[in-house]
């Protein structure tokens, strides 16, 4: 199984987790809650729900309301099937949420564990948010390095990339200082804060107790620069 297909079935199986949905309504909500699935296409999902019946985790179902089964026969069509998570791939995706290695702390499977969080342990959530920082505190010495061999060999445009880059990676290893705080000062993100300390609080609210960060705000969910990270580490810059 390659990387890119593990971290599918891992969110496919954590949304449904969450209700049974039919291949167009997954396919929105990877599109639209999870950034790092914008570019797939059906031809990736249906092989990989296919897996996922086969191993036992998935069960097919016809779709539920009558008339658009039988809108769908009159039209010649097939109706939709509903996929519905089993009580073994409920187990197997808490197997998964479980897991803390090297893996997940790498941008795409970080960024898919992240939109998870909400059902993953604190303590799991805490080994990966460190793991991830880690991970990002080692690239951005490598592009410090890489910044100071190159320099002079770098026209303005490209040592302005990598600034903007290092300037990226920085920012995200804030953002995770700040999380990593919050979680182990022993706020849940899971648990919705009472409507008292909700008003005391200007943490809480709609974020769980998330610190409220200008950088967290990017679109789809996605932590910020967990995609879209220039990483200069070697010296194949012109």
């Amino acid at each position: 199984m390659s990387r890119r297909s593990g971290i599918l079935e891992f969110a496919v199986l954590g949304l449904l987790r969450e209700a049974p949905m039919h291949g167009y309504e997954l396919r929105k909500r990877l599109n639209t809650s999870l950034g790092i699935f914008r570019a797939f296409s059906y031809g990736t999902l249906y092989p990989c729900l296919k897996t996922l019946v086969a191993n036992g985790w998935l069960i097919e179902e016809p779709g539920s309301a009558p008339e658009d089964a039988l809108a769908a026969s009159l039209a010649g069509r097939r109706a939709k099937i509903v996929y519905r998570l089993t009580a073994e791939g409920k187990e197997h995706f808490e197997e998964l949420l479980s897991h803390t290695g090297p893996d997940t702390w790498e941008d795409e499977h970080f960024a898919a564990r992240f939109a998870f969080f909400g059902q993953t342990e604190r303590e799991v959530r805490v080994r990966v948010l460190e793991g991830r920082r880690s991970r990002l505190e080692e690239r951005l010495e490598k592009m410090r390095a890489s910044l100071v061999r190159t320099r002079e060999r770098l026209d303005d445009y490209t040592l302005e990339l990598q600034r903007h880059g290092m300037e990226s990676v920085e920012r995200e290893v804030r953002w995770l200082n700040e999380l990593i705080e919050s979680e182990r000062a022993g706020r849940d993100q899971r648990q919705p804060a009472p409507e008292s300390s909700a008003q005391q609080d200007n943490t809480s609210g709609e974020t769980g107790g998330l610190p409220r960060h200008r950088g967290a705000e990017s679109s789809g969910g996605t932590p910020p620069g967990s995609s879209t990270l220039p990483d200069p580490s070697d010296d194949t810059a012109k």
